[in-house]
């Protein structure tokens, strides 16, 4: 039987984003419909029996550290997470969109993205594979050849893993006040082939799979201040570089030395959820183990000096577009458990007359229309986010292979979009989570059900690779502006093509069609009168309702094309199947959409209620 996550995946991939017509580009020739559903059978097996009925364990036995023969920390996990991600990487799914030279398939990313997402459903604290394949990339896009063969090559076949090392402990989201140093290594600077030598000093904090026994090697990207001219640290974010910086040192053939890099396990932290996966502070430099030459661990030079933000932000931006997706798949399952549980559990009678008799048998929570409401809008949220996160992996394939025009559009909507991809399904999953545990009652906030890790897990996601704050102030602050509007102006064509459809068809979708146009309006008057002064503090003020109204406004959007997509294929849908999507649209519509005006309404009158208000007022 199929699944029901699986049911949607293949609805979104094939029916609404038409995904077998990548077969027709050069890269993707080798593939169609057939291949794209064996690589989902295979990560939903996977899944299934490696992932999901371990994801208590790892949340209750979550990693802990021995000091080990040598005086070391280390590391100790649960077998399964050994296990779970031994079957991921002989799956080659770490370098499933890589080129066939890589060892890769070349799969098109939004079939990644799809099959990747039985993982964060069954259990998203052992998949720790996400910034191995964000690492690898960052390397093939910026780094040399060799530091590519050596060091992306053995991430993507499954010899070594890979962190994205960038907050410290006084810092944290700040990066120009990071503290790291990396300074010229002597000699060894321009000698080395594996790139210009430095050697780094300084502490990070919050560094997801820093330490571990999972593989042979860990490889760090971390960003660190390099000296100017006059050898001095240069201020701001200009003075920060990328630097590859093993556990374990190599030779130019990524053949292990023996020789421990000095790197050194400070502690872990122990967070509210993600409990399976490592979480670390790492000493940079501190002495424990010093390579031959200088003090400090030993780190490659990615690219050029100062543009280590540029080329960390090439990670970034995968892995928000990963991080939305796995707020999404929290959500889902939450909202899976919590229908289980509602088609199962019987309580009280319907309201009405009939509801008064004691002596009629209690219903099925799912038959009380609250309950209802409450699945319909998990429903609503997480499939609207798993829609809205395919959508940008879509792009993202359009961006690599497209032709030139389809590109630089591609190119423009996901910079636009990539904020509200992270941040929309990590807010509204989240609440998706909590009416999931609503639907439980009591049961909800008892380990007996699944449903309160979900909310736990889920929780971090609006704080993972950039906080709600940040990812508002980057779409207000400069995506919407860049290049004098031309993302925004693009987003508005698109939208405007789904309504001349929409009115096209008549009926229900007309009628969301000139709501949808109305949103539309008003986001983009209030992005206006949100710059009218041309006051940065003022603008910026209320960028998060600003994000949330833009954000439902998407969602509408996106909403309304899935129903037009579930009109064209209702023939081959399940009559359940078709009533249920076009149910969490309307849900939407009725419920969701009216919600940004109040939002909105802060933003174009520049309110400073928040802002004004002396700290000392607190």
């Amino acid at each position: 039987m199929t699944s029901p996550l699986r049911s949607t995946l293949d609805f979104l991939l094939h029916d609404w984003l038409q995904a077998a017509s990548l077969a027709a580009r050069q890269r993707f020739a080798d593939h169609g419909r057939e291949t794209f559903d064996a690589v989902l059978d295979t990560c939903e097996r996977i899944a299934r029996e490696k992932y999901a009925p371990f994801n208590r364990e790892v949340d209750t036995h979550e990693p802990r550290t021995e000091q080990g023969p040598d005086g070391e920390l280390r590391v100790l996990l649960p077998r399964c997470t050994y296990e779970a991600r031994e079957a991921y990487a002989a799956s080659g799914m770490l370098a499933a969109a890589q080129d066939y030279a890589l060892g890769g398939m070349q799969l098109p990313y939004v079939v990644e993205s799809a099959a990747n997402g039985f993982f964060g459903c069954a259990s998203v604290g052992i998949g720790s594979n996400l910034l191995t394949t964000g690492n690898a990339n960052a390397i093939l896009a910026h780094g040399s050849a060799a530091q590519q063969q050596v060091f992306a090559a053995n991430e993507l076949n499954g010899r070594w893993m890979g962190t994205m090392a960038l907050s410290e402990p006084q810092a944290g989201s700040s990066l120009s006040d990071i503290a790291t140093r990396a300074l010229p290594d002597g000699d060894g600077f321009a000698a080395d082939p594996l790139g210009p030598r430095y050697r780094l000093a300084g502490n990070k904090m919050w560094i997801s799979a820093g330490d571990h026994e999972l593989a042979e090697n860990i490889v760090h990207l971390v960003l660190a201040k390099t000296p100017g001219p006059d050898g001095r640290p240069v201020a701001g974010v200009k003075g920060i570089s990328l630097f590859i910086v093993p556990k374990w040192l190599v030779d130019c053939q990524g053949r292990l030395t023996g020789e421990r890099n000095d790197v050194a396990l400070a502690g872990l932290n122990h967070k509210l959820g993600w409990r399976g996966t490592t979480n670390t502070l790492l000493n940079f430099g501190e002495g424990r183990h010093r390579p031959a030459g200088a003090a400090g661990a030993i780190g490659y030079l990615v690219g050029q000096p100062g543009e280590g933000l540029r080329c960390m932000f090439h990670m970034m931006n995968e892995a928000r577009i990963a991080i939305g997706m796995a707020a999404t798949m929290l959500g889902l399952a939450g909202y899976y458990a919590s229908l289980d549980y509602a088609r199962t559990r019987l309580q009280g009678r319907p309201v009405g007359a009939a509801g008064k008799d004691a002596t009629r048998p209690q219903v099925a929570l799912v038959e009380h229309a609250d309950v209802k409401r409450m699945l319909l809008a998990q429903k609503s949220l997480c499939e609207g986010a798993l829609a809205l996160n395919l959508y940008c992996a879509r792009l993202v394939d359009d961006v690599r292979t497209g032709a030139p025009h389809e590109a630089r559009e591609a190119s423009l909507l996901l910079e636009l979009l990539t904020p509200v991809a992270k941040s929309w399904p990590s807010e509204n999953c989240l609440e998706a989570n909590s009416l999931a545990i609503q639907i439980h009652g009591g049961y909800g906030y008892t380990r007996d059900f699944p449903v309160e890790q979900y909310w736990r897990d889920n929780r971090l996601n609006m704080i993972h690779e950039g906080t709600h704050g940040i990812q508002a102030m980057d779409l207000l602050g400069r995506k919407v502006l860049m290049q004098e509007g031309a993302a925004l102006a693009l987003l508005a064509a698109r939208v405007h093509a789904t309504l001349e459809r929409a009115r096209a068809q008549g009926g229900e979708p007309a009628a969301w069609a000139d709501q949808l146009a109305r949103a539309l309006d008003e986001v983009l008057a209030a992005t206006r009168a949100a710059w009218a002064t041309g006051d940065a503090g003022e603008a910026l003020a209320n960028a998060v309702p600003y994000l949330q109204a833009f954000g439902h406004m998407v969602l509408a959007w996106i909403w309304l094309d899935v129903a037009l997509a579930v009109r064209r294929a209702d023939a081959s849908l399940s009559v359940a199947a078709s009533a249920g999507r076009m149910g969490a649209a309307r849900y939407f519509y009725h419920y969701e959409l009216p919600r940004t005006g109040a939002w909105l309404a802060v933003v174009a009158r520049r309110d400073m209620c928040c802002a004004e208000l002396p700290a000392q007022a607190f």
